[in-house]
Formats: C-alpha cells, sequence, structure tokens
C-alpha cells in the first residue's frame, strides 16, 4: 500500500507467476485494514459485531434470576473479546475513544437497570459516574491500551 494518494491505482504488485492487485482495503485475520490506516471502519465494524452478540444475549440479559455478577461475567467472557480483537494494532483518536465508551457505558446502563428515585419512585438513568462506581472493573479504554504495551 501506498502512501501516495496521487499515485496511480493500477499498479499492481508481480511475482514469478503470480500478480497482486492493489487495492484500498482488504480483511485479514478478521480485521479490516485500509490504506488510510483508518481504524473508524474497524472500530464500527467490531460494535457491529458485538451488537449482534447482545442481540442474541437479549433473551438472557431479561431472565430476572440471572444476577448483576453474572452479568458483568457474561460482559467480560462474551462480549469484550469480540470487541476487543485486533486492538492491540488500532491508533485510536478522541472520537473513537468516546465511541467506545458510550458504546460501554450503554451495555453497562442494560446490565444495571435504571435506578428508581426514592423520592417520586421514578425510574431514572444512571449517569456515567454511577456506572463507574458500580462497575468495579476500568473502562474499555484501559484494556486496549495495556494490550498495545504489551
Amino acid at each position: 500500500m501506498s502512501r501516495d494518494q496521487k499515485a496511480e491505482r493500477s499498479h499492481n504488485l508481480e511475482t514469478d507467476n503470480s500478480s497482486f492487485e492493489k487495492v484500498e482495503e482488504f480483511k485479514y485475520l478478521g480485521t479490516n485494514l485500509t490504506n488510510q490506516n483508518s481504524i473508524q471502519e474497524e472500530i464500527k465494524s467490531r460494535l457491529k459485531s458485538d451488537n449482534a452478540c447482545c442481540l442474541s444475549l437479549e433473551n438472557r440479559w431479561s431472565y430476572s434470576l440471572l444476577g448483576k455478577d453474572m452479568k458483568i461475567k457474561i460482559h467480560r467472557t462474551i462480549i469484550l473479546p469480540v470487541v476487543l480483537y485486533g486492538c492491540e494494532t488500532w491508533s485510536f483518536t478522541l472520537r473513537e475513544e468516546r465511541r467506545l465508551r458510550m458504546f460501554e457505558n450503554r451495555l453497562l446502563r442494560r446490565i444495571f437497570g435504571p435506578k428508581r428515585d426514592e423520592i417520586t419512585g421514578e425510574c431514572i438513568k444512571l449517569h456515567n459516574g454511577e456506572l463507574n462506581d458500580l462497575y468495579s472493573s476500568p473502562n474499555i479504554i484501559r484494556p486496549i491500551k495495556s494490550r498495545r504495551f504489551k
């Protein structure tokens, strides 16, 4: 792949009896690679896969006998690995970081459910600070950064 955007698109790599076409993007070991080294599409793809995983678990999330501890274990063992696959190669910006945090907070709100107001009795959505207090593990960005350092 070339960094020169003005380069001709018809350049092919030829070896012995094989010819390799120059492409804008391709999938390698389940990860989308682009000539722009952009991970926006990769994160979008990971979150889409994770949403499909969450939808397959939908009836289990609403099962009342399943405790919050078990839901958190499911989150850590099934859902997070889907999102974090290949994250060692990501070089994300604040925009992608915010997108991943929003995704995780949405999932944690689903796990912990709404909070009932003591005075009015209404159900209130948990705020991000309250979610951080309830969920003892670090946010999704810390494992990504630690994997990159390894």
